[in-house]
């Protein structure tokens, strides 16, 4: 595998960023928000043309090809890293904890309790929210030493062209898939509309949850954690020429989520001992004791 320099492994200040980068591109007015910050008042910075958001999707552009996917899959989901109860893969993750971060001073599990207590507040169904506790929990690949554009990201198909609605879509000139024959047609390896469980997608947080709890989930809570950052399709309809029928039904469960994914920070923290013995019950309900990473 290549190696990368410290600026090419972690080229965000925080995987954070990528996220409030979002809320540029893709902002919901008509979106239920709490009482907080305004969407285009977040992340602050003194740099307008968010240069480091840039050199992130060069950097992802150029490395996520169909076989360095092929090798992720190959590392990762052997889930021979460790295993732990959700809870305790929660706490490991709050070991992401930045401190650069202008607009919010929580750990990642308070984050993700905001998330689910949105989804919750709104009446959704339990395994809902529970997806929304558990959507960033993959992001514990970065605590194995992936590097940030390998864990986030917008999220695409690899093996066929590149959509121009991909964010970014220049960048996938540096990008050795993009001259391969193989990779390179509408379809590439894949058949047309052959269904997303056929398509390999860029390697990131999203297909690595996916992969950890897909014995254990209803299906649109799966739809929800596989493809909740692929952005081209939910909001650009990019690759409708490989979904299927019920790809288009499933995801009506993804656009819902998305919301919540994107607008649920919140400056008040929420309570973790009040609601932990709820949000352990829930995880006792669907997944195993222990889960392997």
């Amino acid at each position: 595998m290549t190696a990368h320099t410290p600026t090419e492994h972690s080229p965000l200040a925080s995987l954070e960023q990528w996220e409030d980068d979002l809320l540029i591109r893709y902002p919901e007015p008509n979106a239920a928000q709490p009482e907080h910050k305004a969407k285009e008042e977040y992340r602050n910075y003194d740099d307008p043309e968010r240069d480091t958001v840039r050199e992130f999707y060069r950097l992802n552009h150029k490395y996520q090809t169909y076989d360095f996917v092929m090798e992720k899959e190959r590392e990762f989901l052997k889930f021979d890293k460790k295993e732990m109860p959700v809870w305790g893969a929660m706490e490991f993750l709050n070991t992401l904890v930045d401190d650069s971060d202008p607009d919010i001073e929580l750990d990642q599990l308070q984050h993700l309790l905001q998330t689910a207590e949105a989804i919750r507040a709104d009446g959704h169904p339990d395994w809902f929210v529970l997806t929304g506790f558990l959507h960033d929990m993959g992001k514990v690949l970065c605590l194995f030493g992936e590097p940030q554009w390998a864990v986030v990201g917008d999220t695409f198909p690899v093996g066929c062209a590149h959509s121009d609605k991909i964010v970014y879509p220049e960048f996938f000139a540096d990008n050795p898939d993009t001259y391969d024959e193989r990779f390179n047609t509408k379809f590439g390896v894949y058949e047309p509309n052959c269904g997303l469980k056929n398509v390999h997608m860029s390697w990131g947080h999203d297909e690595y949850l996916y992969q950890i709890t897909k014995d254990y989930l209803p299906e649109p809570a799966l739809y929800m954690i596989r493809y909740h950052s692929f952005y081209a399709q939910h909001r650009e309809h990019a690759y409708d020429h490989l979904m299927d029928d019920h790809d288009r039904a499933m995801f009506k469960w993804v656009k819902a989520f998305n919301p919540y994914d994107l607008y649920s920070k919140s400056p008040k923290p929420p309570v973790v001992s009040e609601l932990k013995p709820y949000y352990e019950d829930l995880i006792a309900k669907y997944l195993p004791a222990t889960v392997r990473l």
